[in-house]
């Protein structure tokens, strides 16, 4: 029984493991401001699919929700909402009030984007992030303090960032019927071939490297899951990694997975950004000459 409730404990314990209420601060700025970039850069299509609403497919979410059909006074009340939301909720004043109403906002935005034939499932822990933060409440950038609840908050962003890799390793397998099979087929050739950029084109050229890559992603995906133990060096090393992956896919493919890339800023000491702020600020007063009184 003891083993039983030791094991309790540390369970608890990594769910919860206090996290400084300055790096709340930091990554709910980022959150909310990339949420803005997101609705009229990423998923900027809601207004303009609005005017379609005999295309709107919902998913299964949509289907089981009672959520209104798209149409374009609520997509357009819906960016409002965003937009204000969003700005209020950085600047982490009314965190709970702005943050639910961006969540539910926000909720809704994405059902009716990927109402149309498309799942962007790199927006799994964006989502999961807009939904969690609003339970921490109050986190200032002068906040010296941890906290237990954000502990859970900033736990299930990065949980949900490494679930996007891993599940989609599991679907590589499902879908091509073993792992193998997958990374010894064709799909970086087909990709390149079809959307590949002039700096990695000539790749195509030797089959044999784009195999050990496919290799070597779907190693690094099914391996994700570890990353949630790393600490320190060891867990910064895994950020870039995959952080580079992106960068990779983008410069070869232009594809970007830069909601996945926002939350990975859940995995970093970003209380260390206000320090560094402070210690700038205060340079730059104390190299300001005096004046004569």
């Amino acid at each position: 029984m003891s083993r039983v409730r030791g094991a309790g404990r540390a369970f608890v314990g990594w769910w919860t493991s206090p996290v400084p209420l300055a790096r709340v601060a930091v990554l709910r700025a980022a959150i909310y401001l990339f949420l803005l970039y997101d609705i009229f850069m990423l998923t900027d299509d809601v207004i303009p699919m609005a005017h379609s609403p005999e295309f709107y497919q919902p998913k299964w979410l949509g289907r089981e929700l009672p959520l209104p059909d798209p149409t374009v006074p609520l997509a357009q009340t819906l960016q409002i909402v965003l937009i204000i939301g969003s700005l209020i909720a950085a600047t982490g004043f009314l965190p709970r009030i702005a943050g639910w109403t961006v969540a539910v906002a926000y909720f809704e935005w994405m059902i009716l984007s990927q109402g149309y034939g498309y799942v962007s499932h790199d927006h799994l822990a964006f989502m999961v992030a807009v939904v969690v933060l609003p339970t921490i409440g109050r986190a200032r950038f002068t906040d010296r303090g941890s906290s237990e609840g954000a502990g859970w908050a900033f736990r299930c962003i990065q949980v949900a960032t490494i679930a996007t890799y891993f599940f989609s390793a599991v679907v590589k397998w499902v879908r091509s019927g073993s792992p193998a099979t997958w990374a010894n087929g064709a799909v970086f050739i087909w990709a390149l071939v079809r959307r590949g950029s002039d700096l990695f084109r000539w790749t195509t050229d030797y089959p044999w490297l784009l195999q050990i890559a496919q290799w070597g992603l779907l190693i690094i995906e099914f391996l994700s899951p570890v990353v949630l133990f790393l600490r320190r060096r060891a867990l910064y090393l895994a950020v870039v990694v995959f952080v580079g992956f992106h960068l990779m896919t983008y410069l070869a493919l232009g594809i970007h997975f830069l909601p996945t890339v926002v939350c990975w800023l859940a995995f970093l000491p970003l209380e260390r950004l206000v320090d560094a702020a402070r210690r700038g600020i205060g340079t730059l007063r104390s190299s300001r000459p005096a004046t004569a009184g």
